[in-house]
């Protein structure tokens, strides 16, 4: 039996794009929970980012300080110290990491063919018509340019 052991560093991105932080990697869904709530703030401590969790997913202190931590780590916060406590600002924007996720998707799930990404979304059944006109008109306006 073969065993496939799953890498935790991400693809290399297609050629021509960057990485959204020189130590991006792919972030967890917790990781990128508290990395959408100071994408909103612009900057928050531990406390905002408890404050802006919704009820149902606030998550301890300690917790969320130990994950502002790992992704300080990892390169997409940076923190300044502000009294007792620090103050984690994104060093990456939302719409970078966004563009870095589906060039990463591709790579490792489309075997870096955006083509086949776009199919497969247009064959999916929880496409609304709208949906599929929006898309139709984003490819004709890329075409013009």
């Amino acid at each position: 039996m073969t065993h496939r052991t799953r890498t935790t560093q991400p693809a290399s991105p297609a050629k021509g794009a960057s990485r959204p932080a020189e130590t991006a990697r792919r972030l967890t869904q917790v990781e990128l929970e508290l990395m959408t709530v100071l994408w909103r703030l612009g900057s928050g401590s531990v406390g905002d980012v408890i404050e802006e969790l919704p009820e149902a997913r606030r998550l301890a202190y300690t917790s969320v300080s130990t994950i502002l931590r790992i992704l300080e780590k990892k390169g997409v916060l940076e923190s300044r110290k502000k009294g007792r406590g620090h103050l984690y600002v994104p060093r990456i924007g939302k719409a970078e990491y966004e563009t870095w996720s589906v060039q990463d998707l591709v790579a490792r799930l489309f075997d870096g063919a955006p083509a086949e990404l776009v199919r497969t979304l247009l064959e999916s059944e929880t496409l609304t018509a709208g949906d599929r006109r929006s898309i139709r008109e984003l490819l004709d306006g890329k075409g013009a340019r």
